[in-house]
């Protein structure tokens, strides 16, 4: 049986920072991370390696799991905010908030060599251009180091951290009890112990989390779930855009509906690449810093927000419902021309040999009305008409929509406000609590717990 103080459950974002912090802290706390997925070194996707041309569903998923999460592969784009990626300053304060992402982003950038550039969105014309348009860009600092740097830094911060925290890769912990003590139980068989210990599973680990807080009677909050699509096309339609601000969180009420559709993720010259989430296979964007790793496309999300009330609970397993049909009709993610869409027919491959925009992903030419409830897929087109207002070109024939994507919020996760759960010692922290949903706050909120738990715990050594 392996004995420690503090053990973390998930080497994401949150338990990156974690660590991290602990071992600048040069505390004489025994911690040890564990996690389902690869070292930082073995994490490459097939599809992105030239292997396979399509998802094969790989356990784990090397895009979603292993050493810094999901947010490893993606663009390496931090958002320095509250405006959104989280809720965070609910528990801790806006101030407090915002000083803990400003400290992440010190240490990203000093393990980056200060290459990286820093884009602010407050001030911009673009505002007040959006604005015209009933379109409202949300306030924000954007550090973008791209795909190929974020591995990089990543690595970096493993290698600097190693000695001082155990770290366990390939390792899935199936059961937790508590006496005295938490023990953890892992698919090996292994057992190990621990004082305090931290969930950081991610959104991966939603149901997993779930189950945990089941057990333990925590109560849990039914959080939202975004469903859309993701828009590719040539680069030099927003490029006036992403030049100025790079990642543009626009914001849009459409008139049929009054739902919410927003922008997410953008990557200029970036690629497409398909994600496996539990078994479903969802769409999301990459990008790299690397000019020559540049696609001529730039492509985002439109997301459509969801929030249910009683007597239904699940809002993922209904944005799951919908991305398995995606899989089913497509076996895997569907692609459309939005003229196609207008047009209310399917795109097929003698539509895609004439379409001029380069696809970045592979994918099955469909139709995305067959999937998308008919209110999100209206909500999506009026964005789109709405977006081609400030950047003309975006309601082209030849724009590719991608489907679906979806972003799966954990349930949110009754905590007080240092992440511990009604169970004493057992903390919730990320996105893994419903509490964050971006790389900034959730390795923000890893350096919080790290803090408060040092503090704490060596007061009593």
């Amino acid at each position: 049986m392996n004995k420690y103080d503090v053990i973390v459950v998930g080497a994401g974002a949150s338990g990156v920072f974690a660590s991290y912090e602990f071992k600048k802290l040069n505390t004489d706390l025994k911690v040890l991370v564990i996690d389902k997925g690869n070292t930082i070194y073995k994490r490459q996707c097939p599809i992105k390696t030239g292997k396979v041309d399509n998802c094969i569903n790989c356990n784990p998923c090397n895009i979603m799991n292993g050493y810094g999460g999901a947010g490893t592969l993606s663009d390496g784009k931090y958002n320095i905010t509250t405006e959104f990626g989280g809720n965070m300053h609910d528990y801790i304060g806006r101030k407090k908030s915002l000083e803990l992402m400003e400290y992440v982003d010190s240490v990203l950038c000093k393990f980056d060599g200060g290459e990286s550039k820093l884009y602010q969105t407050k001030n911009s014309d673009l505002k007040t251009v959006a604005l015209k348009h009933d379109l409202h860009l949300l306030d924000a600092k954007v550090r973008h180091f791209g795909t190929d740097r974020n591995v990089k830094i990543l690595e970096k911060i493993y290698e600097w951290t190693k000695d001082k925290v155990d770290v366990l890769f390939n390792t899935t912990i199936v059961d937790i009890e508590k006496d005295k003590e938490f023990k953890l139980i892992s698919d090996k068989g292994e057992t190990f112990t621990c004082d305090k210990l931290v969930l950081a599973s991610g959104r991966s680990g939603s149901k997993w989390i779930s189950k945990i807080c089941d057990k333990f009677n925590i109560k849990l909050f039914s959080n939202q779930v975004d469903i859309g699509v993701r828009v590719e096309l040539p680069a030099e339609v927003f490029k006036h855009i992403t030049d100025a601000v790079y990642e543009s969180k626009i914001v849009y009420q459409t008139k049929e509906y009054n739902d919410l559709v927003r922008t997410f993720c953008m990557n200029p010259y970036g690629q497409v690449v398909a994600e496996n989430t539990n078994g479903i296979i969802t769409v999301n964007g990459h990008s790299y810093s690397d000019e020559s790793l540049h696609s001529e496309n730039t492509n985002f999300a439109l997301l459509v927000s969801n929030t249910f009330t009683e007597p239904f609970k699940d809002s993922n397993e209904y944005g799951e419902s919908i991305a398995k049909l995606s899989n089913m009709l497509g076996g895997g993610v569907l692609l459309q021309r939005f003229g196609d869409l207008k047009k209310g027919r399917r795109s097929d491959k003698r539509r895609m040999a004439k379409c001029f925009t380069e696809p970045t992903l592979k994918a099955t030419p469909g139709d995305l009305s067959l999937v998308i409830p008919k209110r999100q897929l209206d909500s999506i087109i009026e964005m789109i008409y709405a977006l081609d207002k400030i950047a003309p070109g975006t309601a082209n024939d030849d724009t590719l929509l991608y489907g679906v994507e979806v972003k799966f919020y954990n349930s949110k996760v009754e905590t007080d406000n240092n992440f511990e759960t009604s169970v004493e010692g057992l903390f919730v922290v990320g996105d893994g609590a419903g509490s964050t949903h971006s790389l900034s706050q959730a390795s923000a909120c890893g350096v919080y717990v790290a803090r408060y738990l040092n503090e704490i715990l060596s007061k009593s050594m």
